[in-house]
């Protein structure tokens, strides 16, 4: 938000007392945030700028940027619920790598199929931990007492995520690349709880 510096652009900035930490009008971003020429000059996934200019740490520095600040909320959020629990069990350094190598194909999924506009956020990974919690599933399904429960527990926390692909900004073909990286990924590496 320093760099986007809503304030001195223009006067029609949502809460504007914030100064240049001011968020673009709703109109713009209504996911209280900045601008797109902000997001894609701090690294938002530019298809022509990772093709033309070679530029393919885009792929990588998207995962880390977010629209705004509902967008910021609601990966913290599935974070809080997925991230924690799968990192208790099977520890940081597997889900550390399932969460940015998903991120990775998240971003590859979505340069192949978006070629128009610019794509930031960390859904394609959060997709990737949950496509690994299902291939843990499915890996350990006799050890769970409720199965079903667990198993459509997942599925409704996926279809949510997916119906917000629909928003500025956040594609599903990052959440779909994520979650198939996440999944098969997860057959390797979260398959039994640390040694």
């Amino acid at each position: 938000m320093y760099v986007n510096d809503c304030h001195s652009n223009s006067g029609s900035c949502v809460v504007p007392s914030l100064g240049r930490f001011s968020f673009q009008p709703l109109k713009e971003n209504p996911l209280l945030g900045p601008s797109s020429s902000t997001l894609e000059k701090m690294g938002a996934l530019d298809v022509n700028r990772v093709v033309h200019k070679h530029q393919s740490w885009r792929l990588i520095s998207c995962i880390w940027l977010h629209a705004g600040v509902f967008h910021l909320l609601a990966n913290m959020l599935s974070l809080l619920f997925i991230g924690i629990r799968l990192e208790q069990e099977f520890g940081f350094l597997r889900i550390g790598l399932v969460y940015v190598i998903s991120g990775f194909g998240g971003s590859l999924l979505s340069a192949l199929f978006i070629q128009a506009g610019i794509s930031v956020g960390a859904s394609g990974a959060l997709f990737g931990l949950l496509g690994g919690m299902l291939s843990e599933l499915i890996t350990n399904w006799t050890i769970y007492a409720n199965k079903f429960a667990a198993l459509l527990t997942l599925l409704c926390i996926i279809v949510v995520n997916l119906a917000v692909g629909i928003l500025p900004h956040v594609d599903n073909f990052a959440h779909i690349g994520g979650f198939l990286s996440g999944f098969f990924l997860g057959f390797r590496i979260v398959n039994s709880p640390p040694v």
